[in-house]
């Protein structure tokens, strides 16, 4: 063999190893593979100011069906109780939130985090990846079976917003002990740069179930299909109500409410509806537009800052809405954790990336 070609197959040789190496970190940081605890860093401790009350008052023991957890959780009503799913898939920006909300915070030993993880997952491991970055929070998880929903799925535009998890949000009420009254539901694909205890103390009067930021401008009619609109037996039920769109992946819900008027049931039979007659094309959001749209109390545009992962199709880069900034929200099909490390991220990924508590490549391996 002629140096030239010894220099050139041991270039080839060693080009192969990192490339192998270097796939197998990427197999371990993909999206779509389990993430371990120790792939992310433990995050800071944050600490009550020194205006904020004692309320740890009681602890209740949580009655669910994962009995392998000794932890109690405190059922006072005067902490913030914060409602998320948790899985695999979204984890990363899961771990991003949580950062995002304790850090903004003035009470952050004052928040307990309720998250829903499919009963197919381990929830072992979401346990101990959550304890590993933020070994002080207050949490505890609950299995939400998939047969729940199975039947009451319709495809929509986008595949992900079909996953069974999506709809956990209609049945937190069933799913959360019952001493919890009150809880601010939180998307995965936001952050807070804001206290979210502003968030929390919305007021709902006269009855009102859940309080969102409202969009009057959307045009409304664009969610559901023309077979409805064309029903007058199904488009009357906006006739006496003002229905705006909202997003409902920022609620504050007061839980009381919802078990008494059974809004749960009220949401399946829009879905059974829908099996039958394909009134709306997107996926858990209509059954929320048909039951609450007009009849929820408003909270600032800023509370939700949505959209910022562009459309459902494509995935475009976005622009804030005019105004000021409490949470910013990729909802859409664009994530940021997704074009950052695909090197193609929009000018607004960079205000997520200072709350990804993933490691580097490098640090991981070692």
């Amino acid at each position: 063999m002629k140096p030239k070609q010894a220099q050139l197959c041991h270039f080839l040789i060693l080009f192969n190893i990192i490339s192998i190496h270097l796939n197998g970190i990427t197999a371990r940081i993909h999206p779509s593979s389990p993430l371990l605890p120790r792939q992310f860093r433990e995050a800071p401790e944050f600490y009550n100011s020194p205006n904020c009350s004692p309320i740890i008052k009681h602890s209740d023991k949580l009655n669910n069906e994962d009995d392998t957890n000794d932890n109690n959780l405190v059922c006072s009503d005067e902490a913030v109780h914060v409602a998320m799913t948790l899985d695999a898939a979204y984890i990363r920006g899961s771990m991003a939130a949580i950062l995002s909300v304790l850090q903004h915070s003035s009470c952050p030993q004052d928040i307990i985090f309720h998250f829903v993880a499919s009963a197919s997952a381990d929830a072992s491991l979401l346990r101990a990846t959550i304890s590993h970055s933020f070994p002080y929070l207050k949490f505890e998880i609950y299995r939400f079976h998939d047969s729940t929903v199975a039947g009451l799925i319709s495809t929509s535009i986008r595949s992900a917003l079909d996953c069974p998890l999506n709809y956990a949000r209609s049945y937190l009420a069933n799913i959360l002990p019952l001493c919890v009254k009150k809880v601010v539901y939180l998307d995965s694909d936001l952050i807070l740069v804001d206290d979210i205890t502003k968030l929390a103390a919305t007021p709902l009067n006269d009855d009102t179930i859940l309080a969102a930021p409202e969009y009057c401008n959307a045009n409304f009619t664009t969610y559901f299909t023309p077979t409805f609109w064309s029903n007058p037996t199904l488009s009357l039920t906006f006739a006496d109500r003002k229905a705006c769109y909202f997003n409902t992946g920022v609620m504050v819900i007061d839980l009381e409410r919802w078990r008494t008027g059974d809004y749960t049931t009220k949401i399946e039979e829009w879905m059974e509806l829908q099996k039958r007659m394909r009134i709306y094309e997107l996926g858990s959001l209509p059954p929320f537009l048909l039951v609450f749209a007009g009849k929820i109390a408003p909270v600032d545009h800023r509370w939700n800052q949505h959209g910022l992962g562009g459309d459902n199709f494509r995935g475009l880069c976005r622009d804030l809405h005019p105004g000021p900034v409490s949470l910013l929200h990729w909802s859409g099909k664009g994530k940021p954790w997704v074009r950052l490390d695909a090197s193609r991220p929009c000018p607004l990924d960079a205000l997520w990336a200072p709350y990804d508590l993933l490691k580097s490549p490098y640090l991981i391996d070692s």
